[in-house]
């Protein structure tokens, strides 16, 4: 790695979010590869990488750009698409394309040894697991609403009526999900114990106790650099229909900011978009960690913020 070395982003051509970010570091004339690795490198796009007892080395091309792998001073995980494999080819050969593809690319381009990654994939893919957050938000120091995970229908009605304030259930992971060959969105809602069916017993569900907010708050953290923005929605769950929430920034007080630096280093993390139940009595209580969570949308001044604090973690490379 150089220190005028390029940034490489990982991601989709459709992804705006990143042409902020990518417009601040033409300004600041620092050299940028774009690759989609699961379509590029389909479609012309090639990698190369030789290791042996004397080192190792190799070099990327795009239809723009060729580097060594080796100048690159940082890696931007962004929102790369899904590996589908090259057209033309069976269902057999397609697989194994993509498999081919994660492994060996996948495994070259989380293997910059010297560059600095916002996030690295791997880390990323071990924060996206729930209860690992769950777990490491309570080491952190966060308040953290009682929860159960399990396909155990039996435990699921003793737990929601256990909890009089109320009990939701959510995702464990977002799975595109369909009815009558439609999107359809699976949304944070209220449940009561006797709306629990067998049903839960075909796969791990999680139910949570409801949090008697005031408002939802959302903290990106960028490194040490903090961006707060108070939540007011007429929902449970304010992601459902975000034309009718509010978003003003909001200070982040000194215990949440001392969690969320535990919880990004437990995780090795850069970035994080932390999501907080407040109450009246102005408790935070933690929600989720996404690694990679879309920042765009929030109010222009914290979403400049954001960009530049992403920027400059890109631009300065290891060490920051």
């Amino acid at each position: 790695m150089r220190d005028d070395g390029p940034v490489l982003v990982l991601t989709n051509p459709s992804d705006v979010t990143a042409d902020v970010v990518l417009r601040l570091l033409a300004d600041r004339r620092v050299p940028v590869v774009r690759l989609d690795p699961g379509t590029d490198l389909y479609t012309g796009a090639s990698l190369t990488a030789t290791y042996g007892t004397d080192g190792r080395r190799g070099t990327l091309r795009t239809a723009s750009r060729a580097t060594g792998i080796d100048l690159v001073r940082s890696v931007w995980v962004r929102r790369p698409s899904p590996h589908h494999g090259p057209p033309g080819l069976n269902d057999r050969d397609r697989r194994f394309a993509v498999e081919q593809t994660l492994w060996g690319a996948g495994g070259v381009l989380a293997s910059l040894p010297d560059a600095h990654y916002v996030n690295h994939p791997w880390n990323n893919r071990a924060a996206e697991f729930k209860p690992a957050q769950l777990s490491a938000a309570r080491r952190s120091g966060f308040p953290v609403p009682s929860t159960v995970i399990t396909n155990d229908p039996a435990e699921v009605r003793k737990f929601t009526a256990r909890h009089r304030g109320g009990a939701v259930y959510k995702p464990l992971w977002n799975t595109p999900y369909r009815v009558d060959g439609r999107p359809h969105g699976v949304w944070v809602r209220e449940v009561r114990a006797d709306e629990i069916t067998d049903a839960v017993s075909v796969c791990p569900h999680l139910f949570q106790a409801k949090v008697d907010k005031a408002f939802d708050v959302r903290v990106t953290a960028v490194g040490g650099r903090l961006s707060g923005v108070r939540i007011d929605s007429p929902d449970l769950d304010w992601r459902h229909r975000q034309h009718l929430m509010t978003c003003t920034p909001i200070e982040v007080p000194d215990a949440v900011t001392r969690a969320v630096a535990a919880y990004l280093t437990e995780f090795r993390l850069v970035y994080g978009a932390f999501d907080f139940a407040v109450t009246a009595e102005d408790v935070w209580y933690f929600l989720e960690c996404n690694p990679n969570g879309q920042w765009a949308w929030q109010p222009p001044e914290t979403s400049t913020a954001i960009a530049h604090a992403i920027a400059d973690q890109l631009e300065k490379g290891p060490g920051t």
